[in-house]
């Protein structure tokens, strides 16, 4: 730009040099053509100013591109680079005043959510904010909650060997407590993780690895969205090991495959004393990932996945196996449609919630309880700030060894809405209908009402 002004001031010199004859010999011509070389300078004059005008503003429009800053008052009063070295050394002191610092140095963040919960349920809710059956009785309540509020820690650590690097993360909520006075703070995931270019190990406590995905929800955080109702979610510490396979520029396989800590529960119902149930059990579990990008906005995912452990209760080995399957497909970039399907027998260590039937103990006998569930979710983007799910589960129990009063079939249905009314403020109101079966009793049906308030950090 600086070219430029310069050439602009050379037109305006020579304008005047090439003038100056005529102005000695204005004094010999008559008065209007004198007046008329004047009006001429006067205009070249204006002329030169309103360039000089331009080149400044163009100038101010390119350093605010590349995010500098050009002083209004010109050349002149522009920082020297010792003026800029101390802007910048204060800019930095002024960040390590408000990041968050390790001990060792290395980069953290705090990250999570503070999230309100306001809600209304229906009679046979069992007295808790987000029921996962529909029980016998129980009168319609409501309420409001700060606990389901997530505090997280995210790190990365140095490089480490084969070039791999380190990061990590701990996430926390207030759900554990049982009354207003106790919502003391519990432990959700942590990981640390080992990363290079096409292969991570993991260790830590996350959902089961056949089991990523979940529904979007601000009204069911404390447990993951449509728990018995065929998600499968259970936090278990693991160690697992993933393998990026591709297939091409648009084609891959995701292969992951590990040993997960079950979390085993007593017996659907015993004849004799409670047996002795060993707490944890080892588990291998697995998923493979295969996805195609139709084009930059449109994805096909689709995993095959296993769970294969033995429960030991009261003398007994009682499997525990399941298939499983879950999808991303996304056919425009405003519509999803993702979920995930299982089949097996004495899954209740894999889940939580208010349905607890993974195997039964009849005079000394045990048997596996067979399980099915499935659930999806259809997403809109309907608006840069707006977000619509529709979301449906279920759960199926085999009925064999269940005896009348137990509950068959669980099932929920329902939609929600984010709304951004700010970049990191959510809002988010949801309907949801349970309903669940109980053997020789007939449905039992809660309706759940929530408006929440999320602000992301």
């Amino acid at each position: 730009m600086a070219p430029r002004k310069e050439w602009f001031g050379a037109v305006g010199t020579a304008a005047v040099i090439l003038l100056f004859p005529l102005l000695l010999s204005a004094q010999s011509q008559p008065p209007p053509e004198l007046k008329s070389i004047l009006d001429r300078l006067d205009r070249l004059e204006q002329e030169n100013r309103s360039l000089a005008e331009q080149v400044r503003d163009l100038r101010a429009q390119l350093a605010a591109a590349r995010g500098e800053t050009v002083p209004a008052s010109g050349d002149a009063n522009t920082p020297t680079t010792e003026e800029r070295l101390d802007i910048q050394q204060q800019r930095i002191e002024e960040q390590a005043q408000t990041k968050v610092e390790a001990s060792q140095k290395f980069p953290i963040r705090l990250t999570g959510m503070a999230l309100f919960n306001t809600f209304l349920d229906s009679r046979q809710n069992g007295g808790v904010d987000y029921p996962t059956v529909a029980f016998p009785t129980g009168p319609g309540r409501a309420g409001a909650t700060f606990r389901q509020t997530i505090v997280g820690l995210e790190f990365h650590g140095p490089q480490t060997f084969w070039g791999g690097t380190v990061r990590g993360s701990v996430f926390m909520d207030f759900a554990s407590g049982a009354s207003t006075l106790s919502q003391t703070m519990r432990l959700r995931t942590g990981s640390i993780e080992l990363d290079w270019k096409t292969r991570n190990i993991l260790v830590g406590v996350e959902k089961p690895i056949f089991n990523p995905r979940e529904p979007s929800s601000l009204a069911q955080v404390a447990v993951s969205p449509l728990t018995g109702v065929g998600n499968l979610w259970l936090w278990v510490p693991q160690v697992r090991l993933e393998q990026d396979v591709a297939f091409g520029p648009r084609a891959g396989l995701r292969a992951r495959m590990g040993v997960v800590e079950t979390r085993e529960v007593g017996p659907y119902e015993t004849t004799q004393l409670p047996p002795g149930v060993e707490a944890a059990r080892p588990a291998l579990e697995g998923r493979y990932e295969l996805f195609y990008n139709l084009d930059s906005d449109r994805r096909l995912e689709i995993a095959p996945g296993f769970h294969t452990s033995t429960t030991h209760a009261s003398g007994f080995s009682i499997p525990s196996n399941l298939f499983s399957l879950d999808w991303l497909f996304i056919p425009w970039r405003a519509v999803e449609f993702t979920g995930a399907f299982f089949n097996g027998e004495n899954v209740a260590n894999l889940g939580t919630g208010a349905i607890n039937e993974g195997y039964a103990v009849y005079k000394n006998r045990a048997w596996s309880i067979d399980c099915l569930g499935l659930w999806g979710q259809f997403t809109v983007h309907a608006a840069p700030r707006l977000d619509v799910h529709a979301f449906t589960g279920r759960q199926n129990y085999g009925v064999r060894y269940l005896s009348t009063g137990d509950v068959s079939r669980n099932a929920m249905f329902g939609a929600n809405l984010f709304y951004r009314i700010a970049p990191n403020v959510l809002l988010g109101p949801e309907f949801s209908q349970l309903r669940s079966i109980y053997i020789g009793q007939g449905v039992r049906i809660n309706n759940h009402y929530d408006f929440a308030l999320a602000y992301l950090f």
